[in-house]
């Protein structure tokens, strides 16, 4: 079984070895982490330029795709449960380009955000790198593996968004129609936007155990407050699972809401996971 140890951040050397720094050698620090991870972003945008082609055709479109994974399943369950609704049907859309740079801009976009996307695990250890320094040995010990735990949050909720939130969302989108003569034209621009807010939307909603773990850290937030209101939490992850699956069917709302309440259970466990290290803490200086 892993433990803490095992995911401790890369490089523990950089914690406070007692030296205090000046104001100017903060500025100076914080100029390298910055200038680390904007060259951090620069490899993976310059190598995402250069795979666009295949980004978008096979990443950025998938989703409107009958034979994208998910939609394969998706029919699957749609033969199970006898709900034909679920099945994804083929995309009745066409995406067009209106301005005269509007392809060349949108390839710089989407290496821009594969870039920003990649780059996430190295740019927030560059941040922790800054900050740890400044923390006490206890906040280190506590906090250890945070590098870790928010990269592997951020891309589950990632690729939640990608593989479940956003076939469903563009395909009802899609094929949505208040009569058969309208014929729906999407500019590039307004799918770009919709699959990335879908996805990075669910990228920060899956940091919700870490947000747990903060504020239980500084106090603000105890087990005991999230399960007196967890019901009110069940009708509000079902309000938001309605509106990011604007489907009307009942299973696709539920693959929504499921993985949501999961991540408040399991922000309910880290939060009485701190508040016992906080009393198993505080009991052994009363008795020192």
């Amino acid at each position: 079984m892993a433990t803490d140890q095992d995911f401790d951040d890369f490089d523990d050397d950089d914690a406070s070895d007692g030296t205090e720094m000046s104001f100017l050698g903060h500025l100076e620090e914080l100029r390298w982490h910055i200038l680390r991870s904007v060259a951090s972003f620069f490899v993976f945008a310059v190598a995402a330029w250069f795979f666009r082609e295949f980004i978008f055709s096979s990443i950025i479109l998938g989703p409107t795709k009958t034979d994208f994974y998910t939609n394969q399943i998706l029919c699957q369950a749609a033969d199970l449960f006898n709900m034909p609704s679920l099945c994804m049907q083929k995309a009745d859309f066409i995406l067009q380009s209106r301005e005269v740079s509007g392809q060349f801009m949108m390839a710089l976009t989407q290496s821009i955000i594969v870039g920003l996307l990649f780059a996430f695990p190295y740019m927030f250890h560059e941040l922790w790198r800054f900050i740890k320094p400044g923390l006490k040995s206890k906040e280190l010990k506590a906090a250890r593996g945070a590098v870790f735990w928010v990269s592997v949050l951020f891309f589950s909720g990632v690729a939640f968004g990608y593989f479940v939130v956003a076939p469903m969302a563009i395909n009802f989108l899609a094929n949505f129609k208040l009569d058969p003569s309208i014929q729906n034209q999407f500019d590039i621009n307004d799918y770009i936007s919709l699959l990335s807010m879908l996805t990075l939307a669910c990228g920060i909603t899956f940091q919700l155990p870490m947000i747990a773990f903060v504020l239980s850290q500084v106090g603000i937030l105890t087990p005991s407050f999230m399960r007196e209101y967890r019901r009110h939490a069940l009708i509000v992850i079902f309000i938001v699972a309605a509106i990011i699956t604007p489907s009307p069917d009942v299973v696709s709302q539920l693959l929504v809401a499921f993985p949501l309440l999961g991540l408040y259970e399991i922000s309910i466990g880290v939060s009485g996971r701190v508040l016992k290290r906080k009393m198993r803490e505080e009991e052994m200086e009363s008795n020192s």
